[in-house]
């Protein structure tokens, strides 16, 4: 599902990832841990194509088993649109726009159809128990409510892989608990694979691994 060689990144002189290899079984919730610094969120921000690693002569990432190393930007933004979601700390949802709009917008933006893409948005929002909601706009949400939307959202395209960077960080406990349980349920249902970076160490022992970062490696 998801394999990564040799994966090296500076950010100007400093190595923020120093050679990541890592090997990711489909419909695996695997939690990163470790202090900040250890390049978590860049090992995610590359798994996600929003970032790119240093082109070495033999690295390699491969998600879905799809080579990416060689890929455009253009080839990239759309494997990354149909192939992966995103689970914000923040939720990033567009205050404008209602719950049902603000799932849709991925959809949308891979042209998919508007009646099916709103079907879908509806059936996934009902599932995250939030049918009641969907007309109302963040600022008419709770914390764990906006959350669920992102969930929703990074769900619509049904992608093979969930990308989370500290997903309960701004929740509180009952919340984060919530969440945690869902994204179980989430993989029960719909097959995704999780990979979550986390500093709550409740979350990352419910995972099936948990894997620690130091210093640009995984240890």
């Amino acid at each position: 599902m998801i394999v990564c060689k040799n994966i090296h990144k500076y950010y100007g002189e400093v190595e923020v990832l120093k050679g990541v290899n890592l090997h990711i079984k489909k419909g695996e919730i695997v939690a990163i841990v470790g202090p900040s610094g250890a390049g978590k969120t860049t090992l995610l921000q590359i798994l996600g194509t929003l970032d790119k690693p240093l082109a070495t002569e033999n690295f390699n990432l491969l998600l879905n088993d799809i080579s990416l190393k060689n890929l455009s930007d253009k080839e990239l933004s759309s494997f990354r649109n149909n192939h992966i979601g995103f689970i914000f700390q923040f939720h990033q949802l567009l205050p404008e726009f209602t719950a049902l709009e603000n799932v849709c917008i991925p959809a949308f933006i891979g042209k998919k159809s508007k009646k099916e893409t709103e079907k879908r948005a509806k059936e996934i929002l009902d599932f995250l128990g939030l049918s009641h909601r969907i007309n109302h706009k963040p600022n008419e949400l709770s914390g764990g409510e906006q959350q669920r939307v992102a969930v929703a959202r990074a769900l619509i395209n049904n992608p093979a892989v969930i990308l989370a960077d500290e997903p309960s960080g701004n929740l509180d406990s009952e919340s984060a608990k919530n969440l945690h349980e869902l994204f179980f349920k989430l993989r029960d249902e719909y097959g995704q694979t999780f990979v979550l970076v986390t500093h709550n160490e409740e979350l990352a022992a419910m995972a099936d691994r948990k894997l620690t970062m130091k210093d640009g490696v995984i240890v």
